[in-house]
């Protein structure tokens, strides 16, 4: 067994801290002009310092968000291949966007130019004004459909071809990709989603469920779901979670900062904060461990170290980890007693944090499992 840990790269732009809501670094967005004008320093710039932060800090990779507002990942990619040498690509994407050959092709290429690093991260989409933002009005269930049928088209031209499909949604005839792209090895996929038609698609196509964090006996019970689905099938899975956290010295220190952070959020930030978007599974199980009214930022610690609030000081998922190193540590180890094969991680600013966690963090996680059951690089 190995346990990979990877970083995040934001590609929306970040704050310097949790404190404030508006990027200025890593993007043109508010405050990042002079950046830009002084000495050719730009956004990609700006990723490529995390990127080899989190190389040297012990991260295997990163993921690449993909939201409206940030560059193409596949994109963002490509030009960071050159400025690493082992860091791994998590690349989001939804499969109802790209025609699954040219997804196919796309990839074979990025893999036979950067030595097999990319990875893919599959998203089906979480519905309502967000869903439709990118042209996209199918049903929930009918994106996963289609989302099993792109998978399977992938996996079969990346054979060499000849080969056909008649799904739904693609129909292909005599379809394949040439060598030598089709001798490349085909990316890990990492598959989100909570529902059942998720999970029926993720233990056809998946090598890694990915989820968010959550209440850890939900999570124990979600991995057994995914696990057995698979099992079905003769196929086995392993299960990944993506965690933001917030690690210092000690818990106080932790707190603190996510106290400051949260006494700077408006009034409308938390109305949109406890009102319910999208048709989303997994977003609604995010928001069931909420409560009715807040009035402190301790009405959101859901279990020991675990706090609910975190799309309230940046976008993305609710649930973190916040403590000491050993505390933070000692909550990863335990995700992995319940069925945790690998991690991915976040903290703001990325760039400082990626430094942090390599360094006061995962030393101590190596400290509670086997030395060579962890595969990050440093």
């Amino acid at each position: 067994m190995t346990i990979d840990f990877f970083w995040r790269l934001p590609t929306h732009g970040e704050p310097s801290s949790h404190r404030s809501r508006t990027p200025y670094r890593g993007d043109t967005l508010a405050g990042n002009a002079q950046l830009e004008q002084a000495g050719g320093y730009t956004y990609i710039d700006y990723l490529a310092e995390i990127a080899h932060a989190a190389e040297v800090s012990g991260f295997h990779g990163g993921l690449i968000p993909s939201f409206p507002m940030t560059d193409e990942p596949w994109a963002i990619s490509a030009l960071l291949a050159r400025e690493t040498e082992t860091f791994r690509f998590m690349i989001p994407f939804q499969p109802g966007f790209l025609n699954p050959v040219a997804a196919a092709r796309m990839t074979a290429s990025l893999q036979r130019a950067t030595g097999g690093r990319a990875l893919y991260n599959v998203i089906t989409g979480g519905g309502g004004p967000a869903q439709l933002w990118w042209g996209d009005s199918a049903s929930h269930d009918d994106r996963y459909r289609r989302t099993t049928e792109f998978l399977d088209i992938v996996r079969g031209v990346w054979q060499g071809g000849p080969f056909s499909y008649q799904g739904k949604f693609y129909q292909l005839e005599h379809g394949g990709l040439p060598d030598p792209l089709s001798k490349e090895e085909f990316p890990e996929i990492y598959f989100s989603g909570s529902s059942d038609a998720a999970l029926a698609s993720a233990s056809k196509h998946a090598d890694y469920y990915l989820t968010w964090l959550e209440p850890f006996d939900a999570l124990r019970e979600k991995f057994r779901r995914v696990k057995e689905k698979t099992d079905l099938l003769g196929r086995k899975i392993k299960c990944a979670v993506r965690v933001d956290i917030v690690a210092r010295a000690t818990e106080q220190e932790a707190w603190n900062e996510v106290r400051k952070g949260f006494e700077r959020v408006d009034a409308e930030t938390l109305k949109q904060f406890l009102a319910p978007q999208g048709d989303s599974v997994g977003a609604a199980r995010q928001r069931s461990n909420l409560p009715t009214t807040l009035n402190s930022y301790r009405d959101l610690i859901i279990e020991p170290n675990v706090w609910s609030g975190f799309n309230l000081l940046r976008g993305g998922q609710t649930q973190g980890i916040v403590g000491s190193y050993q505390q933070v540590a000692e909550r990863l180890d335990e995700l992995v007693q319940l069925g945790a094969d690998a991690f991915i991680l976040s903290s703001t600013p990325h760039l400082e944090e990626a430094y942090r966690v390599g360094e006061e963090v995962l030393p101590l996680v190596r400290g509670h499992v086997q030395p060579q059951a962890l595969r990050a690089v440093g």
